[in-house]
Formats: C-alpha cells, structure tokens, sequence
C-alpha cells in the first residue's frame, strides 16, 4: 500500500472516531441539561459542629429570590447566582455551587468563625479574619464575652490580639471567661475558678502581668483556696495587690517570701 493511500486511510478512520465522540458527549450533554433537578445537597465545610446558618435558612433564601433549584431543567438553575446571593450573608465566608448530570445540585458551604462576642455598643462577633459579624438567630457560639466601652477598630485590633494571647496560651485559655472594657479603658477579666475580680490595668505588658497572676494561683492559691479575695490588681510594678474578702478576721494574710511579685493584701 502506497504511503499516501495509507496516510488517507488511517485519516479517515481518526475522523470517524472524533465525529462519534463529538456526538456522544453533545448527545448526552444535551439531555443532562434537560434533566430535572430532584435533590438539592448542601454541605458544610467547617470541623466545627457550630452552624450559624442552618439548611433551613439556606433553602428560605433560595426560595425569597426565585433560586431553589428543585424541579428546574439543569440548563435553566442559575448555579453563580446561587453563589452569589449567599456571599451576601454575613455569616458565610464562601460557597461553592455546581450540578452534576444526575440531576443533583451541590451547594458547598464555609461559615465564618466567631472569636469572641462584643456586649455594649451593639451585640455581634469578630470573626477570626478580624471582621464583624451579626450574632446568629439560631446558635450561640461558645466564646469568649467582651463587654464595657468597646469600639469597633478596639475589638478588632489591640482587643483581637489579647485574646489571641489567651488563646495560645493553654492556662489563661482555659481560666478566662469574660472580658470588661471600663471607661477609663482598664481592663477587668472574669476568672472560671474563683470569685475574684482580675483588674488587668491597660493592655499594656498584659503578658508580664499576667505572669505575675500565675504565680500566685500556683504558689498561693493553689494551697489556701480560691474564694478569699474579691479582687486582685495586677497594675502595681512586681505587685499583685489583693482586696480581701469579708471571712473570718483570724484567716491568715497570703504573703510571698520572694522580692518581686509582692503580694499586698488590704482587708475590708
């Protein structure tokens, strides 16, 4: 066989072989698009088990704007104007739309994470992006409570870097529960154990301050009971400065046998 019949040939039969793909997949491309979307799958991205926006909410928003895709052809949902109108709730981070030609509609969700609540100025969360975030309707997220004198630009700068320290830090992180901003800007933190009020001063060297609070919990403390102070003042310079309690007048005065972090004790 001559080279150029040869060549003309296996051309012929290449052609053949693209033409009946090239059918296949516009036939059966053309009949996913008719099909009828009859499930519509919405998935959260998130580790947490924490959903600041349900399923629920989800399909009511889809339905409020001509969206839910239930019952519609594949070619007729709109999957970036699904994207879109939940990019616009503040409680979703992202979201990720797509059909498959079964006719199932996946909607691939990642909430936003709240880091800690605001309480004063209005009530909302900053989120782990040092973003504001409403509260949601249905869950409350298990975080730390900021309240008092709080502004925005204070939550999500100098107030965000604080409890990040908490965070980090596995003894303040499980110690802290609330957090009070006062008038004067001094910060006033709520203790889990105990009842004494922790007056920190400013944010600034919060964590020497805080160094100082943790050696008393571990040398005092820890042997004498948690209950005996209603406040304690870490402002003072190599200072912890405690205000007792009212119990029992003969209860021993908590004192430390090392120069710094002195502990001053006032009874009341």
């Amino acid at each position: 066989m001559k080279p150029i019949l040869k060549y003309i040939i296996i051309s012929f039969f290449a052609l053949l072989v693209i033409g009946y793909f090239v059918f296949i997949l516009g036939h059966f491309s053309g009949r996913s698009k008719d099909e009828v979307c009859k499930e519509l799958v919405i998935e959260f991205l998130d580790s947490t088990s924490v959903k600041l926006i349900t399923e629920s909410d989800i399909a009511v928003l889809l339905d409020k704007n001509d969206l839910n895709p239930i019952g519609k052809t594949i070619k007729h949902i709109r999957t970036e104007s699904i994207e879109d109108i939940l990019r616009k709730n503040e409680l979703i981070k992202s979201v990720e739309c797509y059909s498959t030609p079964s006719g199932i509609v996946h909607i691939r969700i990642m909430q936003r994470h709240p880091k800690f609540r605001v309480v004063g100025f209005g009530s909302y969360y900053i989120d782990t992006d040092r973003k504001r975030m409403p509260v949601s309707e249905n869950f409350g997220a298990y975080v730390p409570v900021v309240s008092g004198r709080v502004t925005v630009s204070y939550a999500t700068g100098e107030m965000f870097d604080f409890i990040t320290y908490l965070e980090d830090n596995p003894f303040w992180n499980a110690q802290i529960e609330q957090i009070y901003v006062r008038d004067d800007k001094k910060i006033e933190l709520v203790p889990r154990v105990g009842d004494a009020i922790i007056i920190l001063g400013t944010l600034d060297n919060y964590a020497a301050k805080l160094e100082k609070l943790r050696k008393l919990y571990v040398k005092g403390f820890s042997l004498i009971g948690w209950n005996r102070y209603k406040s304690i003042d870490l402002e003072y310079k190599d200072q912890v400065v405690c205000d007792k309690a009212p119990f029992d007048e003969d209860e021993p005065v908590l004192k430390t046998e090392e120069k710094k972090d002195t502990i001053i004790v006032h009874k009341i």
